[in-house]
């Protein structure tokens, strides 16, 4: 693994890509597109340049896996370009890895913000050594329904103009409610919050750092099955995990799978510390009440540090961290340095 290189922080004024290397939701949602486009703009000062694949429809890009790695490669080697900002996930973006020229990626570091199917990208990154950021899509956080929660905005500014996040604090309160798009005067609208417990620390109690690899579970599990663009259990000794599930609402069953897989593999042991984002219990498609909810998130919290435990007792778990698939989060860094503290709840990037 060869050394880690921060992108340079972005500037007011300055041209970030906006690209679609998953799927192509901004041309179901333009509404949406454009709300979060003038965010980028209004709120952030920033000038975002769209690339082909920005407003391509999702059949168009399942077809073409070479054109999304294109507005990659070409996003980064711009110079012009200074952060690559993502318009949504998807399920297949592992499939334009192999048309990604990784050295070109290294020689021109640029900040890249995307979660869930993005995950692909952002351990390929970390592979050529480019720290990415764990949050910012253009249809799920810049253009959050109703008006943008101080706390996102201020993490928001953190990932694109400071050099490092630094450390961060548990929100006040969270949402895990999708308005549905298909209404344009439901952007105005706030989903409904609930109040935030905070962290929760289990496992170990000892401090501990390490540069953080991971992103979403069920992204990260195709990527061991694949068993293509993974590092070595070598190269991960020592890191700290980074792992959230999606609007899918994976089954505990299903997250304890998964996770006896990464177990039996010989990863879990090898990790220092964890730090798992909160657990998203509704969406889209399934509604739950609120107890209902909140049930759910217990289980995969418990499923989540009884597999973890059972391969590693000593490293510190940390549980509802504000990044993944709720709002509002904090784009946490991947292959940035993490150092978590059990004994005075503080968790510092950088």
């Amino acid at each position: 693994m060869t050394d880690f290189i921060t992108p340079p922080a972005l500037e007011p004024g300055d041209k970030v890509a906006i690209v679609s290397p998953a799927s192509g939701l901004a041309a179901t949602f333009p509404h949406v597109y454009e709300r979060g486009l003038e965010r980028i703009r209004s709120v952030f000062d920033l000038e975002p340049v769209e690339f082909p694949t920005a407003t391509a429809d999702s059949e168009f890009l399942y077809n073409h896996p070479e054109k999304r790695a294109q507005d990659i490669e070409k996003a980064f080697s711009d110079p012009d370009i200074r952060g690559v900002i993502t318009t949504i996930g998807g399920n297949d973006q592992i499939r334009i890895l192999d048309h990604l020229d990784g050295q070109l990626l290294r020689e021109n570091p640029t900040r890249f913000y995307g979660i869930s199917d993005n995950t692909n990208l952002a351990q390929f990154l970390w592979n050529h050594g480019i720290v990415s950021y764990y949050g910012g899509h253009v249809l799920t956080e810049f253009a959050l329904p109703g008006a943008l929660p101080e706390y996102l905005e201020s993490g928001l500014r953190s990932a694109l103009f400071d050099e490092s996040i630094g450390t961060i604090q548990p929100s006040s309160a969270f949402t895990d409610q999708d308005l549905g798009w298909d209404d344009p005067e439901s952007m105005e609208q706030s989903p409904e919050m609930e109040e935030s417990p905070g962290w929760l620390w289990r496992g170990g109690e000892a401090p501990v750092t390490g540069k953080t690899w991971g992103g979403n579970l069920e992204i990260t599990y195709l990527q061991l099955s694949a068993d293509r663009y993974v590092p070595s259990i070598e190269t991960l000794a020592g890191k700290v995990l980074l792992l959230e599930t999606s609007e899918e609402l994976p089954d505990p069953g299903v997250v304890q799978r998964m996770l006896f897989g990464m177990g039996e593999r010989g990863l879990l042991e090898r990790f220092d510390g964890f730090l798992v984002g909160r657990i998203k219990a509704r969406s889209h498609l399934v509604e739950r009440s609120k107890e209902e909810r909140e049930d759910y998130r217990k289980q995969v919290r418990k499923t989540i540090v009884d597999v973890i435990t059972q391969y590693n007792a000593t490293a510190p778990i940390v549980l509802n961290v504000d990044f993944g698939h709720t709002n509002p989060i904090v784009p946490v860094p991947i292959g940035e340095t993490a150092a978590l503290n059990p004994k005075t709840g503080h968790v510092r990037f950088g």
